[in-house]
């Protein structure tokens, strides 16, 4: 899977699930670490686990699985690391510790459109 459409079906998954502040950040120009991170937020411990368990699950299912994980244990900020995707779950209060829109503002924000704005469209 290329990292864009990667990246596009990790963002829907979370939207799906009902994460809060979903964005995608290409961030391939800045950094040799991957090409984007997907952030998100759970509204609480148990939502940000169920969150990063159904990103696993659903490209799982697709023959994807993260090459590390990250933050399970403490729930507050769970890293997948796919390789070319690395997608952020934060705990609201850790978004906005480490605030990561910031640290990577020169990163170029990705439109990615979610089903409720596709029906919108409509």
């Amino acid at each position: 899977m290329e990292s864009l459409q990667l990246a596009t079906a990790i963002a829907k998954v979370l939207d799906k699930k009902k994460a809060s502040d979903v964005k995608v950040l290409k961030v391939r120009d800045l950094t040799v670490l991957t090409d984007y991170f997907v952030i998100a937020t759970g509204t609480s411990s148990t939502h940000v686990k169920s969150l990063a368990e159904e990103v696993e699950f659903q490209l799982g299912e697709q023959g994807v699985k993260p090459l590390r994980t990250e933050g399970y244990d403490s729930k507050n900020w769970i890293l997948l690391d796919f390789g070319t995707v690395i997608v952020h779950v934060f705990y609201p209060e850790a978004r906005s510790f480490y605030d990561l829109e910031h640290l990577w503002a020169d990163a170029e924000p990705v439109d990615v459109k979610f089903e409720e704005d596709e029906t919108d469209a409509q």
